[in-house]
């Protein structure tokens, strides 16, 4: 079935465990023939002795589909494939965790792009990374990358000189070598040379692309620079394959989709007292939001919101949100980090907060909730 056909007013529950992006490292290393510490799941690839992963910050399954005659190079190889889903919030510190991890949301515990630090009236931004949170402790379990390391196989991430070392590198990538580079050239190189075989031992490379959502959140996914950057990574993927022996796959993914929001489409939390009251902090981000409430605010929080934003969003308490499955199972220390209330946006609303998040007003492209156009993400295997 396209992705197409499932209506955009609904949501996409991720699907833990059989087909979501924490299932695509698992999926690999049984088809390395490695299959050491990772769980079971419907995700099948074919077997191969080297694993390059390309993830496409930004390209969810549906722009792809929307989109194919731009990209001919990918969307010549949906006809093969099925789409997966992102975690939630489908973001991108998220995703990346869950892709290094094989774990969910619940467990790995970066549940939002911002989201409080227990204890404090803080919020940890997981992008930019507070200093003063220790992302072993943030994020504490062995990532799948460290457990294919230890067993044997090659794993090498490629990815932005200046990402080394970074608390979200550290939290969600641990354990594999790095290799720093900035232009699309010395990526492919980098990505040819780490994926080669050496004395029979596999290799899983890792290779990140962030331009096509940089973009989007600036000019939108239905704008002329969107399309002609998805144009450029259409044939860096192409020539990505040409540069890899026959042997090794190419297996390119996304972190999530994205959406684009109109003026029209916004609430801003600073201009609405009601939404204000009884909310001690704001997180998250637009189309996915963490409300902190102040002592026994939570009833009326959930009833004010529902009222004002109306179908326009999914507003649920905490609990509700992990009773949905949203996060997966939630380990005790990540339970305080997700909004005593969280706000899912349907179809293209999004919930800004002006004074918290000032530089949101200025995005067209926005990604967080469940529809989707945000939740399903491209698998294709070359």
């Amino acid at each position: 079935m396209s992705s197409e056909q499932l209506d955009a007013a609904d949501f996409c529950e991720p699907a833990y465990g059989a087909r979501s992006l924490g299932d695509v490292v698992p999926a690999a290393a049984r088809a390395l023939g490695t299959p050491v510490g990772v769980t079971p799941s419907a995700l099948e690839l074919p077997s191969a002795p080297a694993y390059v992963v390309f993830l496409i910050d930004g390209l969810g399954a549906r722009l792809l589909e929307r989109h194919a005659h731009v990209a001919p190079y990918l969307s010549s190889l949906l006809a093969t494939s099925t789409p997966a889903t992102a975690g939630v919030p489908s973001t991108t510190s998220t995703s990346l965790t869950s892709l290094g991890t094989g774990l969910p949301p619940g467990s790995h515990g970066l549940v939002g792009f911002t989201t409080r630090i227990p204890g404090t009236s803080e919020l940890h931004n997981a992008l930019l990374w507070d200093g003063n949170v220790d992302p072993t402790e943030w994020q504490p379990h062995t990532t799948t990358f460290s457990t294919l390391q230890a067993s044997g196989v090659r794993v090498t991430v490629v990815n932005k000189r200046e990402f080394n070392g970074s608390g979200l590198t550290v939290a969600a990538h641990r354990g594999a070598d790095y290799v720093g580079v900035d232009r699309v050239g010395e990526r492919i190189a980098a990505v040819v040379a780490a994926s080669t075989p050496r004395a029979g031992q596999a290799t899983l490379t890792y290779v990140y692309d962030g331009d096509l959502d940089w973009t989007g959140h600036r000019w939108g996914v239905a704008s002329s620079p969107w399309l002609q950057q998805l144009a450029m990574i259409d044939h860096e993927a192409e020539q990505l394959r040409e540069a890899l022996p026959s042997d090794r796959r190419l297996l390119v993914i996304a972190d999530h989709g994205m959406v684009d929001v109109g003026k029209d489409d916004r609430v801003d939390i600073a201009t609405h007292d009601d939404l204000r009251a009884g909310i001690a902090l704001v997180g998250g981000e637009a189309r996915f939001r963490h409300l902190y409430c102040t002592g026994g605010a939570v009833p009326d929080v959930v009833s004010t919101w529902r009222e004002v934003l109306g179908e326009r969003a999914e507003v649920l308490t905490r609990a509700e949100a992990i009773g949905r499955g949203w996060f997966g199972p939630v380990d005790p220390t990540v339970l305080p980090r997700i909004g005593d209330v969280v706000v899912a946006s349907r179809g293209e609303f999004a919930v800004l907060s002006s004074e918290g998040f000032p530089y949101e007003a200025q995005l067209i492209g926005m990604h967080g909730s469940l529809t989707p156009d945000e939740m399903l993400i491209p698998i294709l295997v070359d």
